[in-house]
Formats: structure tokens, C-alpha cells, sequence
């Protein structure tokens, strides 16, 4: 490809708005514009290098023996009702009325429709196992999209499903999976961690994100310093720390007027640490008021609450629905003689593990301006469910070895999940067995965000000059960059380069621009082709020089040498 017959409308600045080092260099190199906020035109680059990452995904998924598929985009309504998403997802989701009156939703993703598939398809424990993917285009109602391609509100996602008779057959899929994502990132250049990861609304047993650290990542994810273990902030746990055992104290009401906080508390009167004290936090979880209790140093983890309640929805309670229940406001809450279940209130009572054997603890009377202490969790809070709610901080130590935790900003790349029954049960796609009996289908569900990923390349790939994209998914394998294009001996020899790579099959882009050579050298940078190859004085004894686009140094090579280079036949 000539560069004249190329649309690359490169910018020497960033636009306004940008905030990850990928959407300014993506957009001044000319690989996407923005349309509107969350959507972006790409551009001939880029669709370049989607088409180089998508055939790494494909060639990958073939080897595991998934089957592609074109789902429509377009979904009934009616299929997330089945499958009891609709509510959980209503924030996020597109949706629309046809002529008819029909309720429609632009797909943000495709578990209802391949679940759809499967239960009038699949029918017999002989049919599996299956793997099914596609490569299609989602919609999400981003609140605030942002960083060009990481956070967008139409994207490309490959997102397949497996389907099994039972947990064992899912545990190889899910395997499959993981190491063919292994595969892709790494053949895409990226280093990529598996932490372990919330499911969140995806629902299911169990999940794994894949990660790179990045400044523009969104995630936080906590990696031991001296094993390997890593997960997501949201899924995270920390070793305990034993706090010496007390004896029971006296179980007193106490005056504490204006005192609202932990740190008040910690200040008022004999002062009760901070580590001594009981949260009391009101959650409303799929319309049950839900009651969470932490140690008073730490922080709850909602994420950790929604997937041990299992709910769909969760939010903080109003300060009308906790007075409502408890009789006070925020400051002065406590879960002493509170009763849950049946036909009370409060739907459930949950507490970290770590306050279990707590003795001589203090929390909120349910009175205004009053606490409780010699709180005994065991023996006056009826707790029905001992739990990890923490939310791990710099601080805390490694679950398995005991060693310090890094947190740290990373940007997820791939996600996959263990779902089990969680849509083939709400939506009857069931299987006979070998014994006569009929039971749901296991079912996993694994997605990557292709633009995404090309956005995570150039987080990791770039430097002061530009893109550095790797070899694999480079929209060029080469650039010759002629010093004088009116030059006839350095365009004959340019063009002569041009025509022998093309030949050996070899993708070259050939500057064929009649500017200044710093202008393309600076240009061939910012667009980050891997290999860039001068076209100078030595162009007639067929010398040309030829500089990698990571390294600083260039070396002479003439065509033969080059060809050889580029085809693995010796060093670059």
C-alpha cells in the first residue's frame, strides 16, 4: 500500500478530552475518530489491526474446537426477563420498540440467545460437549464513557459458551479457555495476569479476569509481593489479624452525645480504637433490607455482599428506610436484638469473619446519641452468616503467605466465567442423562473486548514517539520511507524494495509522500510500524538502512538480507 492512496489523517496534538496514553496516540495516528461520546470510527490502521487480532482469536479458538456463529444484535426483551436480568442490567442496557410495539434490546451481550439456542437444539447428554462463539457487536449504556477504546458504549466482543453434562466437563472447558486466552494475549505482545474476580451480574460459581497494569486501567488488583497469588480489589481477602482475646465486659447503654463517627468514638470519653468497634451498614438487596457488619478500621466490600446474597441489585439504604427499620439514624446503628427472617424487617443479619469471636466490642443502640459496649458478637448480635466482607487496603497481608499486598491500577482485557445453571435453570435448557434423568446444561461464558485489546497493546506498546506495535497485529510489517521522493534513483530503489516484499508476502506500506524526511520519520513513529526501512544516498549499490522501531540504533542491509530478516531466517 502506497501512503498517498492511504487515508491516515495523523495530528501532531492530542485532542481535547483525552485521559489514557492510548485514545491520544490512537487518534493523532490516525487510527480513530471520535463520533460521539462512547463511539468511534475506525479508521483503515485500525481496522487493520482489529482484523490481525481477530484472526489470533479465531486461530486460537479453533485449536480448543469452538464453532463461530453470527448472533443478531438485536434481542426479544423477553429473553432477559426469562433469564431474570432485566432489572439488574436496566442501567446499562439499549433498548427500543419496533413498529408492532415489541420491546427490543440491542445486545450487550449474548448468554440469553446462545442459552435460546441450546435448549432447543441441545437435548441429549451425547450432543456435549459444545463450544459456540461469535464475534459481534455489543451496546452498553456507559454513565461515563471515557479513554477512547477502553471505556466505549459500542464495541466488538468475541464471546463464546460452553455447554456440559457436569462440573467436571466445565472444569476442562473453563481450562480450555483459560489457556487459549493465555495464548492470545501473549501472541498480541501483552504480558497478561489471572486474578480471581467477582461474577457480578454475569452470575455463576466462579470467574477469572485477565490484567495488565496500567495507569489507565479502572480495576484495582491486589498481588502478593511474594507469591502468586493476585485478584480483583472486589474479590480480594486478606489474612486475619488476631486481636487479643477480652473478657466479656460489662454490657452497658452509654450517653454519647454528637458522636456520628468511628473517629468520634474513638475520641469520646476512655475512647473505644477504632478496631473495637462495630460497623452497622443497611443495604437494600433486591428490595430486602439487608444489615452488613464490619470491624469499625475497615471497609465493607459491596461487591463481595451482592455475590453472598446472591442479588441482583444492591444499594446503600435511605436514611428514611433505616430509620424505618432500626429506629435511628446513621451514627447510632447496631445490629443488638435485632431480629431477621421470617416476617421481620430485616431480611438478613451478615458479618465479617473477622468479628466472629469478638468480645468487649462497642456499637450504635439504635437510640440517637447512644452506643452499646462489652458487645459480645457471638452471644448478643444474632449473625446469620459469618462471611469475608473486607475490603482489602495497602495494609493488610497475603491470605496464603502472610507477606505485603500490592494494589495496583490495571485494565482488564478478558473475562471469563464459570455460569453452571445460572441460565439454563431460569431458562429450561435441560439435557436427558445417561441415567433417563433430565437436568440443566453446565454452561461458561468467556469474552474479550477486541478494540479493547487493541487499546491494551498500545498502553503497553508505545513511547515520547509513538506507537511500537508488535510484529503480530501491526496494520504493516514494514514502512519504506524514502529520504527524497523526486529523488529518481531513491524511488526506482524504493519501489523495486516495495515490489520484492510484496512478492515474498511480506505487508509494506511505502511512503510515497513528497515531504520533508523528518516529517515522515516522525509520522512513521507516531503510526508505529514495526520495521522502518530508509531509502538514502546508497539506494544505488542497493544499501538501504534499516531500524526497528523499539530499538534506537539502525544497521545497513541490502534487499536479500532484509527479506531474510523479516522471514525468520536470522536475526532483525
Amino acid at each position: 500500500m502506497r501512503w498517498t492512496k492511504l487515508f491516515i489523517p495523523t495530528m501532531r496534538h492530542d485532542p481535547a478530552g483525552v485521559q489514557a496514553v492510548s485514545h491520544g496516540l490512537l487518534a493523532r495516528a490516525g487510527y480513530i475518530q471520535q463520533l460521539m461520546a462512547g463511539a468511534y470510527s475506525l479508521l483503515p490502521l485500525a481496522q487493520l489491526v482489529r482484523r490481525r487480532i481477530m484472526d489470533i482469536i479465531r486461530d486460537e479458538m479453533s485449536s480448543i474446537g469452538a464453532q463461530e456463529f453470527f448472533l443478531s444484535a438485536l434481542q426479544p426483551l423477553e429473553l432477559w426477563d426469562e433469564s431474570g436480568r432485566t432489572n439488574a442490567v436496566a442501567d446499562v442496557m439499549f433498548r427500543l420498540k419496533d413498529r408492532k410495539g415489541s420491546d427490543i434490546a440491542l445486545g450487550l451481550t449474548h448468554e440469553e440467545v446462545f442459552t435460546s439456542i441450546a435448549r432447543t437444539n441441545l437435548t441429549s447428554y451425547r450432543q456435549l460437549p459444545q463450544i459456540w462463539y461469535q464475534m459481534q457487536t455489543k451496546f452498553r449504556d456507559e454513565l461515563r464513557p471515557k479513554g477512547g477504546l477502553l471505556r466505549v458504549r459500542e464495541f466488538t466482543m468475541k464471546d463464546s459458551y460452553s455447554f456440559d453434562v457436569d462440573e467436571s466437563g466445565l472444569d476442562e472447558s473453563f481450562q480450555a479457555h483459560r489457556d487459549a486466552y493465555k495464548r492470545i494475549f501473549s501472541r498480541c505482545g501483552l504480558n497478561a495476569i489471572c486474578v480471581d474476580a467477582s461474577s457480578g451480574a454475569m452470575g455463576g460459581a466462579g470467574s477469572t479476569e485477565f490484567m495488565i497494569f496500567s495507569a489507565s486501567g479502572e480495576d484495582l488488583i491486589v498481588t502478593c509481593t511474594e507469591c502468586d497469588y493476585a485478584a480483583n480489589i472486589e474479590k480480594a481477602e486478606a489474612k486475619i489479624v488476631d486481636h487479643p482475646e477480652h473478657s466479656d465486659g460489662e454490657f452497658e447503654k452509654i450517653h454519647t452525645p454528637g458522636v456520628r463517627t468511628i473517629k468520634q468514638l474513638e475520641e469520646f470519653g476512655e475512647g473505644f480504637p477504632a478496631h473495637t468497634q462495630i460497623k452497622t451498614l443497611v443495604y437494600v438487596a433486591d428490595g430486602r433490607i439487608v444489615i452488613a457488619l464490619v470491624q469499625g478500621d475497615q471497609e465493607l466490600n459491596e461487591a463481595k455482599l451482592q455475590s453472598i446474597l446472591g442479588a441482583a441489585s444492591l444499594r446503600q439504604a435511605t436514611e428514611a428506610e433505616i430509620v424505618d427499620t432500626l429506629q435511628a439514624s446513621p451514627g447510632s446503628l447496631g445490629a443488638c436484638g435485632v431480629e431477621s427472617g421470617g416476617g421481620a424487617k430485616v431480611s438478613t443479619i451478615i458479618a465479617d469473619r473477622r468479628l466472629q469471636k469478638r468480645k468487649n466490642m462497642v456499637t450504635g443502640a439504635n437510640e440517637n446519641d447512644f452506643h452499646i459496649k462489652g458487645v459480645s458478637v457471638e452471644r448478643h448480635i444474632k449473625v446469620d452468616e459469618f462471611v469475608d466482607l473486607h475490603r482489602v487496603g495497602q495494609n493488610d497481608n497475603c491470605v496464603r503467605c502472610g507477606a505485603a499486598f500490592k494494589i495496583a491500577n490495571a485494565l482488564e482485557l478478558g473475562h471469563i466465567f464459570k455460569l453452571g445453571t445460572r441460565y439454563s435453570s431460569t431458562m429450561n435448557a435441560n439435557i436427558l442423562h445417561a441415567d433417563g434423568s433430565r437436568k440443566p446444561i453446565l454452561m461458561g461464558s468467556y469474552g474479550i473486548g477486541v478494540e479493547r485489546l487493541m487499546a491494551a497493546i498500545v498502553e503497553q506498546h508505545n513511547d515520547d514517539f509513538g506507537i511500537i506495535w508488535p510484529s503480530s497485529v501491526a496494520p504493516f510489517r514494514v514502512i519504506i520511507v524514502p529520504i527524497n521522493w523526486q529523488n529518481e534513483q531513491m524511488q526506482s530503489a524504493a519501489q523495486g524494495l516495495y515490489d520484492k516484499l510484496r512478492a515474498e508476502g511480506i505487508e509494506v506500506l511505502l511512503d510515497d509522500r513528497d515531504e520533508r524526511a523528518g516529517v515522515k520519520f516522525n509520522d512513521a513513529d507516531l503510526i508505529g510500524i514495526p520495521v522502518r526501512i530508509t531509502v538514502g544516498k546508497k539506494a544505488g549499490e542497493g544499501i538501504f538502512e534499516m531500524k526497528e522501531r523499539a530499538e534506537k540504533n539502525s544497521k545497513e542491509v541490502n534487499a536479500e538480507q532484509l527479506i531474510a530478516m523479516l522471514q525468520g531466517q536470522s536475526s532483525l
